[in-house]
């Protein structure tokens, strides 16, 4: 017997455009710091970028759509475990899976501890963190290490670990998560709690996006 289907709004706006844009930024500083040189200008730009959307991110999570929001992540050991084991109780997720909750987590908080890093690195060459001035030389020494070395690899791990995931998910179970990120809606099996994706969410997205903006922009403007 063939399930009926329902498309209902998971994925808001603001989300996806974050989605993207952090996507592209990230792709944009793993060319930029293997390129060096003047690229690097566009490197440290783009890692502003990153830190904001991060902080944006972190708020959204408390103000955003209904499935944008922290709440909705199921990060509880025994249901990842359950899920890894085929035996969670709910076989289709509307917002992320265990698994992939955990995934977004580490990724941000990875991003989160290289833009740091990056903020108070010096590889005594050409390019010195805007705040590296207002710490002590090992922790300049130290951040640089892990920003260039463990940081990075970590980084680039996670990223590629995504990608296989969403590919298995794409290919053997049939999961278009990639065009529903891009659209906003999701083919559910059953009806469930729509996202809120309006012009006044939208609003408050934008609000949130140049509080962010505007406070990187201070912290930068610390080491002036």
């Amino acid at each position: 017997m063939k399930v009926l289907m329902v498309r209902i709004r998971i994925w808001d706006l603001p989300t996806r455009l974050f989605h993207w844009g952090l996507t592209a930024c990230v792709l944009g500083l793993v060319i930029t710091g293997n390129v060096g040189g003047q690229a690097m200008i566009w490197h440290f730009r783009l890692g502003y970028a990153v830190l904001g959307l991060l902080l944006f991110r972190i708020l959204w999570g408390f103000l955003g759509g209904h499935w944008s929001r922290w709440t909705q992540f199921p990060l509880q050991p025994a249901g990842v475990w359950a899920y890894v084991r085929g035996r969670h109780p709910s076989g289709h997720f509307a917002g992320h899976n265990p698994l992939g909750s955990w995934s977004v987590l580490a990724l941000l908080l990875v991003l989160a501890l290289q833009g740091s890093t990056g903020l108070i690195s010096d590889d005594e060459i050409a390019n010195m963190g805007p705040l590296s001035s207002l710490v002590s030389a090992s922790w300049v020494s130290w951040a640089t290490s892990w920003h260039k070395g463990w940081g990075k690899t970590i980084l680039i791990f996670l990223v590629v670990l995504h990608l296989l995931a969403l590919a298995w998910y794409t290919w053997r179970k049939r999961l278009a998560l990639v065009s529903a990120m891009w659209h906003g809606d999701k083919a559910l099996p059953h009806e469930t709690t729509a996202t809120r994706d309006n012009g006044p969410s939208r609003a408050m997205a934008l609000l949130l996006l140049a509080i962010s903006v505007l406070a990187v922009f201070g912290l930068v403007s610390l080491g002036a």
